[in-house]
């Protein structure tokens, strides 16, 4: 199966405050509109606010209610972001849930945006999982996707959809709009920026296609964004190149340059190697009956 329905929800709640209620409403409405919708992605810090002061240790009783909640209505369930305490340390921490209820991974920031978000750490694995018979996705919270490195790495890990929960409210949100852009277009896979509204962002949510093309660009209010993907248009134009012109991925891996953050200590790149040659595409001999 190669599409698969991914539905973004950008919506109004508390700046600081629990925000768990409006999101599992939101969550009935959503799936009694759109049965077909699969999984679900929500924007940065929705849960709980943008406080630390929030911050609990995971597993948490607001996670515990997002694994029902994807059990419940047999979706996959990206709940936005919450502060995770560890020790004395604070993470901006990202839950990956499945159908079934259970946490298949959680991410940690890697770029707090510095120096607005202070005292929060910074994570330093990065996360794709498998949908199965569908294929692979990449998770990144906000200001990650300034620093082209860590896209790149979620592509070169295999990852076709990027998911990108954001929480912006400032006067840059333009340039995010560019970014996102530009992040699908060079690495050739879906991108689902998801912001929140109001108290907690200022909205203008974007869905790319692996071309860099808008798929659909959300206003400033409240938004549900039911979206269906073809996986198999990701593996084509890294095949053949964007709009059958670059073929950035292939570009990368065989470079001359030595980016040696991207140097593994085996040499390998066990996906990029399954791409196929880098060369121009050819057209496809048609069986005459």
């Amino acid at each position: 199966m190669s599409y698969f329905t991914i539905a973004g929800v950008q919506m109004y709640a508390l700046h600081h405050g629990d925000n768990t209620e409006a999101m599992r409403h939101r969550v009935d409405v959503l799936m009694s509109r759109f049965p077909q919708v699969q999984m679900v992605v929500f924007s940065e810090l929705m849960p709980m606010g943008a406080s630390p002061h929030h911050a609990e240790p995971m597993p948490s009783n607001a996670e515990a209610l997002f694994c029902q909640l994807a059990e419940q209505h047999r979706i996959w369930l990206i709940p936005g972001s919450m502060f995770e305490r560890v020790d004395d340390r604070i993470y901006n921490t990202l839950s990956v849930i499945n159908p079934h209820g259970q946490v298949v991974a959680r991410y940690r920031k890697m770029f707090p945006f510095r120096p607005y978000e202070a005292g929060v750490e910074s994570g330093s694995e990065f996360v794709t999982f498998d949908v199965p018979h569908v294929g692979r996705f990449g998770v990144s919270i906000c200001y990650d996707m300034w620093f082209p490195e860590t896209t790149r790495t979620l592509a070169a890990l295999g990852a076709e959809v990027i998911l990108h929960p954001t929480m912006t409210d400032t006067i840059d949100r333009d340039i995010e709009l560019a970014i996102a852009r530009t992040n699908a277009a060079v690495n050739q896979c879906y991108f689902f920026d998801i912001n929140g509204a109001g108290a907690i962002g200022n909205g203008r949510s974007i869905v790319v296609g692996p071309s860099g093309d808008v798929i659909h660009q959300a206003g400033t209010g409240e938004e549900v964004m039911p979206i269906e993907v073809d996986l198999t248009r990701v593996r084509r134009e890294r095949e053949t190149g964007l709009r059958g012109l670059g073929q950035p991925l292939k570009s990368f891996r065989d470079r001359r340059v030595d980016f040696s953050v991207y140097r593994s200590e085996t040499g390998s790149t066990p996906f990029l190697d399954t791409l196929g040659p880098l060369a121009k595409p050819v057209r496809a001999d048609i069986e005459e009956h």
